[in-house]
């Protein structure tokens, strides 16, 4: 199992800030494929942490991982 979590509009869209994920993808890109068919959102442009470090899609996933899911933020 590995912990989600969905900042700024990413929780608003899903009604949730913190998942449990019962399965353990090998990659985050195939994590992000699987909550992108249950939820409906897109993840294309969104930054990913995996146990508060900033990784690319091909990085491993390992049960007991917590990961972070940051959209694009603008300010002005």
């Amino acid at each position: 199992m590995i912990r989600l979590l969905f900042f700024a509009h990413l929780g608003e869209q899903i009604g949730e800030r913190e998942v449990m994920w019962p399965n353990v993808p090998e990659t985050v890109k195939k994590l992000k494929d699987e909550v992108e068919e249950r939820y409906g959102i897109s993840l294309g442009r969104v930054m990913t942490a995996v146990n508060e470090e900033y990784v690319r899609d091909e990085s491993p996933l390992h049960a007991g991982d917590t990961v972070a899911f940051i959209p694009p933020v603008s300010g002005g």
